[in-house]
């Protein structure tokens, strides 16, 4: 495939090649204004003959690349290795982001990183050179910055194995978060399957000034639409407000719409994106896109008339935007600064903060520490530091060798911020944070984007906030969450004024470097042998999945009934847990270690029907039934699996003999991933059934034999008692899904149709 990452814009300029072309058929037959993604989607469609039905038809398209971060890239190559492909069949990335830790400082923690996962990262870089794959070494950058930096395009479709691949939205991209077996079907060449998305469109009129910032429109938007109140949609930015925002903020808003649940998130083509594409090295790239800007932005009847374009329309004044910050706990519960000081006091969070973090894949932009730094500049002139431990996390070696050129990085550790590795770190929980004791209250302040209890350093007594770089390092200043810190702060026992943060959007000199850390595909990759030591504990070839019998789904026991939010996290913890995601069998020791279930009242337990033990860890009850030849039942709420892509959160319940998870409603993400795999993902027909389900009942599917696409299914539910009732559940698989479920897995079915 590609030599350098720099050739990716020959695939993109390849593309561009024949979009008018395919846009002017699909014209022809729809016959109306199109959103721009409504374009992107039909520019790589697959023609079934008829036209998708939003929200309801699936869909099969042909994305232009795939990209992947190191921890989920090893369930998803392991995977494709058992395919039978000799080479991936398009342009794919592997970037390792996610496994190094963040305790003392990036040299430190970067040399740790790359001896205690050093047979991960040889695995990973051996299977990259065989199949031809892109392959990024520890250091080099997150995942999503590095595409922003190299490989996003305008017009363009991806697909990447992180729930926050949508930052590439903010170069005009279509980037769609998925589990690894979707990359599996676009890796060996097979069309990949969506549901054709809604739309929510989002008008933004005004410019922004002060201290407001990019990010603030998302913690507005994320307030105004809830964590599952873009599930289903595509979010499509539009109006005047959008030529005023940097390529970088654009990104930053797009990346945190996995916050709503949306399916993805876009802007339209403009000046300040052919601004990046020229400062990152793709200036024929820019050029292209500026002659086809037409078809890189939505119909003008579209903004003019955009009630007739969106099935919800959103306005946001730029304009009179206040800063925001969300949390704690859950990225929608957002407020303008000025509130915040009385929320924390009203609600009892603890107003000292212990740490302030900046930078991830959200926030790690030269404009991002470039407003930072502005404010770092003040204090020292004022001749204050920061007053709580200040961490600072470069999205790319690009960006970081840059910022130290041009003095920004100087700028933020004069006030005391230590500055970590290139990779996501505390974003992810990959904190090994010493300074608070597991379970003791505190407040953090980050620009990250997730902010679910545990997410960033394991501890369920920390207060995650979320706010812009230039936010957080103000409050950095002043370590208290009880007061804010722009409309002044305490220096000497004098009110001074902070001055509204300015900062170059791109570097006047240009960015130093670009591919550093980068290892292109060697030639002849058919010779090279993939590194998986027999002995290893991080790492395990797979076995397929059973194919289940219509007798498996008879008197199912259910192991939990999950109260309130069950994100992936809670079903399948990071942190610590890292190091297992290439070895499924260790892994699902985690299963569900963070749920909180209805019939125990230890998180992460439940009670054993077959013993009437109670507070049993839930992965060992689990792998009991199992031994026992008995399959089990996971019942939920809403927005179930909500949060990151990781596949392990349907492969561990899958692993330990779930059969049925049975919800109010799915994120969208996790509820494919179940069905990649072989679990029978149901959601009630009448909601209110779940408060009637009783720790010891057995669930039967009598009729799973005959399951057939929009056809609900029946549950005889047995109590402790002997008595039974019913009730009807809906599923969402298709004809092939159907198929992927007796077949055992998705890839189950790949292979036995490779071998015929």
């Amino acid at each position: 495939m590609e030599k350098l990452p720099t050739d990716a814009e020959n695939g993109a300029l390849a593309y561009y090649a024949d979009l008018e072309a395919r846009l002017a058929r699909i014209r022809e037959r729809v016959r109306r204004p199109l959103s721009l993604a409504e374009k992107i989607l039909f520019a790589h469609w697959v023609d079934r003959g008829e036209l998708p039905v939003p929200g309801s038809s699936t869909e099969a398209f042909h994305p232009d690349r795939v990209a992947m971060q190191d921890a989920t890239a090893q369930m998803a190559l392991l995977q494709f290795m058992s395919a039978g492909r000799a080479h991936v069949a398009v342009p794919t990335t592997v970037h390792c982001d996610h496994l190094i830790r963040a305790k003392v400082g990036a040299r430190e923690d970067l040399a740790i990183a790359e001896s205690t996962n050093e047979e991960v990262y040889a695995f990973l870089a051996s299977v990259s050179a065989k199949y031809g794959i892109g392959f990024w070494e520890p250091g080099s950058g997150i995942i999503h910055q590095v595409v922003l930096e190299h490989y996003a395009f305008p017009g363009g479709l991806m697909i990447g194995t992180d729930s926050h691949t949508p930052n590439a939205g903010g170069l005009g991209m279509l980037a769609i978060g998925v589990g690894g077996a979707d990359a599996v079907d676009v890796l060996v060449g097979m069309p990949w399957e969506l549901q054709w998305p809604k739309r929510i469109g989002v008008q933004l009129v005004g410019a922004l000034s002060g201290w407001s910032s990019g990010k603030d429109v998302i913690l507005k938007l994320a307030g105004l639409l809830t964590t599952s109140g873009g599930t289903g949609h595509i979010i499509e930015y539009f109006g005047p407000g959008t030529a005023s925002l940097s390529a970088t903020a654009k990104a930053t808003i797009t990346n945190m719409g996995a916050e709503l649940g949306a399916t993805t998130s876009v802007f339209p083509f403009d000046e300040r994106m052919a601004a990046y594409l020229d400062k990152t090295g793709r200036s024929r790239l820019a050029a292209r896109a500026r002659a086809l800007a037409a078809h890189l932005t939505a119909d003008p009847e579209v903004a003019a008339h955009p009630e007739d374009s969106f099935d919800r329309v959103v306005t946001i004044d730029l304009a009179t935007l206040e800063p925001h910050v969300v949390g704690p706990h859950t990225p929608d519960l957002a407020r303008p600064i000025s509130a915040l000081g009385d929320e924390v006091r009203s609600h009892g969070y603890p107003e000292a903060l212990q740490a302030a973090l900046i930078g991830s894949c959200t926030n790690s932009s030269y404009e991002d520490i470039g407003r930072a730094a502005h404010v770092a500049r003040q204090a020292r002139a004022l001749g204050i530091k920061a007053k709580v431990p200040f961490l600072v996390t470069p999205g790319s070696e690009q960006v970081r060798a840059t910022i130290e050129r041009d003095g920004l990085l100087a700028d933020l550790t004069a006030i005391g911020a230590t500055v970590l590795a290139n990779a996501c770190g505390p974003c992810i929980g990959q904190w090994q944070r010493e300074d608070v004791a597991p379970g003791t209250p505190n407040s953090i302040l980050t620009s990250y984007n997730r902010n679910f209890p545990r997410r960033n350093d394991g501890n369920p007594g920390t207060h995650a906030f979320i706010a812009s770089p230039e936010v957080v390092t103000a409050y950095a200043l002043t370590g208290s969450l009880a007061a804010n810190p722009l409309a002044g702060i305490e220096v000497d026992g004098k009110r001074v004024s902070l001055t509204p943060p300015a900062a170059a959007e791109l570097p006047s000199a240009g960015f130093v470097g670009g591919t550093e850390g980068y290892r292109p595909p060697e030639e002849g990759g058919a010779g090279v042998a993939v590194r998986i030591r027999e002995d290893s504990e991080r790492l395990s070839l797979l076995a397929p999945f059973p194919a289940p019998r219509p007798e498996d789904f008879l008197g199912l026991p259910i192991l939990l009934k999950a109260v309130g939010k069950c994100t992936t996290d809670h079903i399948s913890a990071a942190g610590p847990w890292l190091k297992y995601r290439g070895h499924l069998d260790r892994i699902s020791d985690n299963l569900f270690l963070g749920a909180t279930n209805a019939f125990s009242p230890v998180v992460g337990t439940g009670f054993d029907v077959m013993t009437g033990k109670a507070d049993v860890p839930l992965a060992a009850l689990a792998r009991s039934y199992k031994a026992q030849g008995l399959g089990w039942v996971a019942v939920g709420d809403s927005n179930y699996g909500e949060g990151s892509s990781r596949e392990h959160a349907a492969m561990s319940p899958r692993y330990l003999g779930g059969r049925v998870i049975l919800v109010r409603s799915f994120a969208r993400i996790h509820e494919t991933n179940l069905k990649k795999q072989g679990v029978l993902p149901l959601t009630f027909a009448d909601p209110a059934d779940y408060d009637r389900l009783a720790r010891e009942d057995r669930v039967s599917l009598p009729g799973i034999g005959e399951i057939e696409p929009n056809v609900p299914m029946r549950l005889v539910i047995t109590g402790a008692d002997g008595r039974t009732w019913e009730m009807m559940a809906r599923h969402t698989l298709t004809a092939e899904q159907i198929n992927w479920f007796w077949a055992g897995s998705a890839l189950n079915l790949m292979g036995a149709r490779s071998r015929a």
